[in-house]
């Protein structure tokens, strides 16, 4: 019988969108999906990907990694071990900072531009912390983390769960969204866990007609 190295059993990323990767679901942080933004000046990644030998060596071959933007505490996972071996920026924030210690952090609060490409923006509700991630390429591309989710039925709304910090400033976060996202050019959202609801994709395309038709009026407030 022929041995499969252990490394090339892991499932590694996939191709979401053109320079954007998508990782397996992360145990390490509840099924959490991380992303991976290739870029000729620097790669960012967007959440904690499962930490693999598989997936440092794949980081590698993709250039390896710029910055690290954590959208909520609960995507916090071998955050110091990528900064060490990408010496990289990590970013989250600054409600969420303290949870990192022993890791060199840049905290940011209310929007934070980075680049001309990526832009964060405090959701706060899921978590004190919680924040999406805007890049403007592939016509705008909105990584929601676990601000938004899918939903059994396939559609995306944010999601009231026993561990949501405060619900109805969830709620005026979406429409925070909705308001920031209608300056911008929008064509993909990218939800942060739940990609077993979408069916083999890892996009929601038409993103701003399905963002600008959530209401807060019919959120949905069961766990899934």
């Amino acid at each position: 019988m022929i041995s499969i190295p252990v490394a090339q059993q892991q499932k590694l990323p996939r191709l979401v969108l053109p320079r954007v990767y998508g990782f397996p679901p992360n145990r390490e942080t509840l099924g959490g999906t991380a992303y991976l933004i290739v870029e000729n000046d620097g790669n960012t990644l967007i959440d904690s990907p499962p930490w693999t030998d598989g997936s440092q060596h794949w980081l590698r071959e993709q250039g390896g990694v710029k910055r690290l933007i954590l959208t909520h505490r609960g995507a916090i996972a071998r955050v110091r071990a990528i900064q060490d071996t990408f010496d990289c920026e990590v970013m989250i924030h600054a409600q969420e900072a303290y949870l990192l210690p022993q890791v060199t952090v840049t905290p940011f609060n209310h929007h934070l531009a980075i680049g001309e490409t990526l832009e964060i923006l405090w959701t706060p509700g899921h978590s004190p912390g919680s924040a999406c991630v805007y890049w403007s390429c592939q016509g705008g591309v909105l990584f929601t983390g676990r601000h938004l989710l899918p939903t059994p039925t396939g559609e995306l709304a944010p999601i009231k769960t026993a561990t949501t910090f405060h619900w109805p400033r969830q709620l005026r976060s979406v429409e925070a969204l909705k308001a920031f996202c209608r300056q911008k050019s929008l064509s993909y959202l990218c939800p942060g866990a739940n990609m077993g609801f979408l069916r083999g994709t890892l996009a929601i395309a038409n993103a701003q007609a399905v963002l600008q038709g959530l209401s807060v009026d019919n959120l949905l407030c069961d766990k899934f």
